[in-house]
């Protein structure tokens, strides 16, 4: 029984064995997905991956799964796309030809389309580093699929590129981007097998910024299609507009697939916004359908300014000349790449599916009777066929201009990165290499990390230009500033107007030449604000809510300037400076004072003069009639005197004309109580004198006596000199000086005698007061006194009117400032000399001169 059971296992056994066999020879290998069979491929000793957006915006189809779902098909060919791809083969067969780069080594290529879509993106970048089996061999996979790429030239694109790179990155794979320039692709934490030929969008931005700073334009629109690209530039565009003072007037991201309702959106803002300048994140191709809309809804003011996506597209000029001509945008580095021009015109379209698909596009023609069958697929059906005779030269097309090469002269420094890694690592010698132990990486295994490492270490030159590599493994960023301009023929022009350099100086990194600027609408650079700048002589003052870019403009105030346009604050002039009528810069203050040379003091002078002549030609009047009963019976040593001193008096307002000094003024105030006192002095002694002589005439009153001419002088003497006393106090405590005052008017300042001690300054007025009211008492007492010509009466009406000149002085003087304060004073000094002088001697000048008849004893003693 053990027999039989061991025996029945033996023959199961081998029938299953030969059972095994048979299944096993029918297995071949099997590849998952679609048959993708349309690629550049040529066989090397190593083969590098290539992809391109060849196609874009997908159609979408949604697959019941009851059949096998179809391939993806697209709306768009591209074929600025297919140069790029053909400049990648271009380069590798130019490094296969040289014997001075990679000598033992062979280079191929497997380049494949992306689609502009990440998933199949994802999936061919797969395909690239595995290889691709043979699906009709029927061998195994290991001997007949397509060698697999230890490194992948691509994506155009920042967002797939991200995409890719967290498939192939955990395998360490470097891809080595010729166009993604999101700044986020520098996180070597995140991305760390990410190279790439084109510089990072932080150098862009930073460009841009720059630019916009450069014009004053203060108030810009940004779009962006919603991409990672986009939004990553837009982001670092907020942070260096923050730093330039720059506001947004709005910030709007668009969908990729855009209708037409959110095109329409978009471009009523646009239209509303009072911002003039737009900046433009995008790749031409997301850029149709809002230009499309800019011109249905007539908005042709905007001056648009490009992103280095789509700086340098001619495609969109043929469509929208009229609406972008002017724009400015910095593009990548061009470069001749010597003999790519008449590469490209060689291709044979029926080599492979991409030409074919070209040549149709390009021709309007069909190849050997097939159906074009993405964007033109219904119109494709009534093309002829092609006849064989076409020619790229008797047609233009962005793939054979090679007149702004710059992504495809990213691509082909791609290839010689490669290259020169490669190259590197053949020449590396066992036991100094920079791996363990010493080691060199292998070149018939490579390891991706391996070739990564050489990567990230490689610096070379080609075409003249010397490559190198930040720490991020980005490029130094180098930048032309082009404009958009209409040539003679109605073409795009791309002038080169200026550039940016990284590598340069902070303020010397942004070069423009201003008058090579062809402008949109108008022939010099248009504005952008949302408020005009603030001239000098005025602030800005915010307007609330709104970004700090919209204000208000509020001038100085009195006594302030600010001396450059958009002040945020005036600055307040020194005390001895004043603004200017502008008020844009402070200008030395004008001393006032009361001078000689105007109006005022010319009037003032002329009757101080007068009045001194006045007074000495009734001096040589008296002097000349000194024997007649008028003169001698008025006590005439008296009248002497006081005429002389006002005379004086006159002369003394004369000392408050001109500019005032220390000395000027500790004369002027002293001079003019000294000089009052004496004239009051002297009249209160004659009005004693008239008093006292009525009272002698009384039998046994001796009373003249005390009153000859020596007491009467003595008198004089004595009031002037407690006037004197107080005077030499005042000058030795706190005497007069010269002041500078803007306390009353701040634009001059104001030269004027500052009193030193007020007490000082009111006892000598007081004093001269207090003869006076003397003077009026006994004036007033002897103005009946029985007698035909009565000095007494006149005295009286002379006191009145100096005590109204005085009093009213007072208020006046305390409630004027500057030269009138002092003009003031001068006309108190005049008024009550000129009263004075008439009021006392111009009745006895009328009868001395007028009236000699009555100008006799008899008529004199007559009552």
């Amino acid at each position: 029984m053990a027999l039989l059971c061991a025996t029945l296992l033996m023959v199961w056994f081998l029938m299953y064995l030969s059972v095994q066999s048979q299944y096993n020879s029918k297995v071949r290998c099997v590849f998952q997905g679609d048959d993708d069979t349309n690629t550049f491929y040529q066989g090397g000793d190593v083969v590098l991956g290539g992809l391109f957006p060849l196609h874009f915006s997908p159609i979408s189809s949604l697959s019941s799964y009851k059949t096998k779902p179809t391939p993806t098909t697209y709306k768009f060919f591209t074929p600025r796309a297919l140069r790029w791809m053909q400049t990648m083969i271009f380069a590798v067969r130019e490094i296969n030809q040289r014997q001075d780069l990679l000598p033992n080594l062979s280079l191929g290529y497997h380049i494949r389309d992306s689609g502009d879509d990440i998933p199949v993106s994802v999936k061919r970048s797969l395909l690239l580093v595995n290889g691709q089996p043979d699906k009709d061999s029927g061998q195994s996979c290991e001997d007949t699929r397509k060698q697999p790429s230890p490194v992948v030239v691509g994506e155009a694109s920042s967002g797939i590129s991200m995409a890719v790179l967290r498939s192939l990155g955990c395998f360490k794979i470097p891809l080595v981007s010729y166009f993604a320039s999101c700044s986020c692709l520098s996180n070597k934490k995140e991305f760390p097998a990410f190279m790439r030929t084109m510089p990072s969008d932080l150098f862009q931005i930073k460009a841009l910024a720059k630019l916009v700073h450069y014009f004053q334009w203060t108030w810009v629109g940004v779009i962006g299609v919603d991409t990672d690209y986009a939004r990553f530039a837009i982001q670092l565009f907020l942070k260096e507009s923050q730093q330039l003072n720059i506001c947004l007037a709005y910030v709007q991201l668009y969908p990729v697939a855009l209708n037409q309702d959110s095109a329409e959106e978009l471009v009523r803002m646009l239209k509303s916004s009072s911002a003039t300048v737009i900046i433009s994140f995008s790749v031409d191709s997301y850029l149709y359908g809002i230009l499309k809309e800019c011109r249905r809804q007539n908005v042709t003011h905007l001056q648009w300014i490009a992103s280095e996506a789509w700086a340098t597209s001619k495609s969109l000029w043929e469509e929208f000349g009229d609406l972008l001509k002017g724009t400015l945008g910095f593009a990548i580095h061009r470069a001749d790449i010597p003999h790519l021009g008449s590469y490209l015109k060689e291709i044979r379209p029926q080599t492979s599916h991409f030409l074919s698909e070209f040549w149709e596009e390009t021709f309007r023609c069909r190849l050997n009777g097939s159906l074009n069958t993405h964007a033109h697929g219904e119109q494709a059906q009534n093309w002829p066929a092609c006849n064989g005779s076409e020619s790229l030269d008797d047609v233009y097309t962005t793939y054979s201009d090679v007149s702004q090469l710059r992504v495809s002269y990213n691509v082909y420094k791609a290839v010689y990165l490669i290259a020169h890694a490669l190259h590197d690592m053949s020449t590396c010698v066992p036991g100094k290499g920079p791996f363990q132990n010493g080691t060199c990486g292998s070149l018939f295994q490579i390891q991706p990390w391996q070739l990564l490492y050489y990567m990230k270490q490689t610096n070379f030159t080609t075409l003249g230009e010397e490559i190198r590599f930040d720490e991020n493994g980005d490029p130094i960023a180098s930048y032309d500033l082009m404009n958009w301009q209409r040539g003679s023929d109605s073409s795009l022009q791309l002038v080169r107007v200026g550039f940016y350099d990284a590598s340069l100086e902070d303020d010397k990194d942004l070069v423009i030449d201003e008058s090579l600027i062809m402008w949109h609408r108008a022939e010099k650079a248009p504005e952008s604000l949302c408020s005009k700048s603030c001239l000098p002589g005025s602030r800005k003052a915010r307007q609330k809510g709104k970004p700090v870019c919209c204000f208000d403009c509020i001038s100085c105030a009195e006594g302030e300037i600010s001396n450059h346009t958009d002040s945020i604050e005036c600055l307040t002039c020194s005390e001895d400076t004043w603004p200017n009528q502008s008020q844009d810069q402070c200008i030395p203050k004008t001393l006032e004072f009361l001078s000689f040379q105007e109006p005022l003091g010319i009037i003032l002078w002329v009757f101080s003069a007068f009045g001194a002549c006045a007074a000495l030609a009734v001096l040589c009047v008296f002097v000349m009639y000194r024997k007649t009963p008028v003169v001698r019976g008025n006590n005439i040593e008296l009248s002497f005197l006081l005429l002389l001193f006002l005379c004086a008096c006159f002369l003394i307002g004369l000392t408050f004309l001109g500019k005032p000094t220390d000395w000027l003024c500790q004369i002027r105030y002293p001079a003019f109580g000294i000089s009052f006192t004496l004239c009051i002095s002297c009249i209160l002694a004659k009005t004693v004198v008239v008093l006292m002589a009525f009272r002698a005439t009384i039998p046994g009153n001796n009373v003249m006596k005390w009153f000859g001419p020596v007491k009467q002088r003595s008198s004089v003497i004595l009031c002037t000199c407690v006037q004197a006393l107080i005077c030499i106090i005042w000058l030795t405590t706190k005497p007069p000086l010269a002041s500078y005052n803007s306390k009353f008017m701040s634009e001059t300042i104001i030269v004027e005698c500052s009193v030193g001690s007020e007490i000082g300054f009111w006892c000598v007025l007081g004093y001269v007061g207090l003869l006076a009211c003397l003077c009026f008492l006994m004036a007033f007492l002897a103005r009946k006194l029985p007698d035909n010509f009565n000095e007494a009466k006149f005295i009286t009406f002379s006191m009145l009117i100096f005590f109204a000149v005085w009093i009213t002085f007072i208020p006046v003087y305390l409630s004027s400032s500057g030269k009138y304060m002092v003009a003031v004073h001068v006309f108190a000094i005049l008024a009550s000399a000129f009263g004075l002088l008439l009021c006392i001697f111009f009745p006895k000048c009328y009868i001395v001169l007028l009236k000699p008849e009555k100008n006799d004893k008899k008529h004199i003693m007559k009552k």
